[in-house]
C-alpha cells in the first residue's frame, strides 16, 4: 500500500514538473517574439523618422520653387502692366505721326521695287555683253590671242588690238589687215544701235619724238583717232556713239622689262561702253 502511494507522489510530482517546464519553454518563446516583434516595430520607426525627413526636404525644395514661381508671376504682371502703357501711348499717335510712318513704308516698298529693277536690268546687261562677246569673237575668227583679246571685265566689254596688227611702227596709217579686222568689229557694232564706245591708244614707255609727233600722248590720240575716222568713213559707223581717247604709257597691262611685255602695251583698246541711261532713271526720285 505504502508502495503504491509513493509510485502516485511521484507521479504527480513528475507530471507538476513536466507542466512547469513547458509554461517556462512557452514563456520564454513568448518573450523572444515580442522581442522579434519590438525589433520591427524600432527599425519600422526608423524608416519612418527617414521617411519623414525626405519629405521634409521635398516639402521645402517645393516650397522654393512655389516662392521662385511666385516671382516670376509678379515680374510678368509688372512687365505685363508697362506693356499696357507703351500700347496706351502708342494708341494715341498723332495724324501727322500716323502718315509719316505710312509714307515711310511706302518709300521702303519703292526702294524694294528699285534694288530689284536694278538687280533685272544688271542681269540683263550681263547677258547682252556675253551675246556681244560671242558675236564679236564668232566674227573675228581665229585669230592669235596676242593679236587681239576680247573680255568682260566689271561689266565693261574690252577688245585690244596689238599695234603691229593695226600700225606700223611709229606710225598711225592704219594697215590693210588692220582695215579688215575692224570692218568685221564694226559690222557687230553696227547691229547694236545704242551701244557706245570709246577707241583708246596705248603705247609703251620708250620716249618717242617722229615728225609731227612730239611724244606718247600724240601717237596713242593719233592712233585712236586714225581707228575712228576708220569706223566712221569706211563702215559707216555713228560718229555721235564713238570717242577717241589716248592713253600714251599710263596705263600699261604689263611693267615694259621686256620687248615682249612693251609690245603688249602697244595696243589699241575698243572700250564699249555701259548703258547707264537705265541706271539713272531708276535712280531719280519719283514726281510727286
Amino acid at each position: 500500500m505504502k508502495t503504491k502511494l509513493w509510485v502516485f507522489l511521484l507521479a504527480v510530482i513528475l507530471v507538476e514538473s513536466c507542466v512547469s517546464t513547458r509554461k517556462f519553454n512557452e514563456q520564454v518563446s513568448q518573450v523572444a517574439a515580442e522581442k522579434s516583434a519590438h525589433d520591427a516595430t524600432k527599425q519600422d520607426l526608423s524608416s519612418c523618422a527617414n521617411t519623414v525627413k525626405n519629405d521634409e526636404k521635398k516639402i521645402a525644395s517645393l516650397q522654393a520653387a512655389l516662392d521662385a514661381a511666385s516671382d516670376q508671376i509678379n515680374f510678368l504682371k509688372q512687365n505685363n502692366n508697362q506693356a499696357l502703357k507703351q500700347l496706351e501711348n502708342l494708341s494715341v499717335i498723332s495724324n501727322s505721326q500716323a502718315e509719316s510712318i505710312k509714307k515711310s513704308m511706302e518709300n521702303m516698298g519703292a526702294k524694294d521695287n528699285m534694288i530689284f529693277s536694278l538687280q533685272s536690268s544688271l542681269a540683263q546687261r550681263d547677258s547682252l555683253n556675253m551675246a556681244l562677246v560671242m558675236n564679236l569673237k564668232g566674227a573675228i575668227g581665229n585669230l592669235d590671242d596676242k593679236d587681239i583679246n576680247i573680255k568682260v571685265d566689271k561689266g565693261v566689254v574690252y577688245v585690244d588690238i596689238s599695234d603691229k596688227m593695226l600700225f606700223k611702227s611709229g606710225s598711225y596709217n592704219i594697215t590693210d589687215r588692220a582695215s579688215e579686222v575692224l570692218g568685221k568689229v564694226a559690222k557687230v557694232l553696227k547691229n547694236q544701235k545704242d551701244i557706245e564706245f570709246m577707241v583708246e591708244g596705248h603705247t609703251d614707255n620708250v620716249p618717242f619724238k617722229k615728225g609731227d609727233l612730239l611724244d606718247n600722248w600724240d601717237l596713242s590720240v593719233k592712233r585712236a583717232t586714225a581707228v575712228i575716222r576708220v569706223l566712221q568713213d569706211k563702215y559707216d559707223l555713228n560718229p555721235a556713239k564713238m570717242t577717241a581717247a589716248g592713253r600714251s604709257e599710263y596705263q600699261p597691262i604689263n611693267n615694259n622689262e621686256t620687248d615682249e611685255d612693251k609690245a603688249a602695251n602697244r595696243r589699241t583698246r575698243i572700250v564699249i561702253l555701259p548703258q547707264l541711261d537705265q541706271f539713272f532713271k531708276l535712280l531719280e526720285r519719283p514726281k510727286r
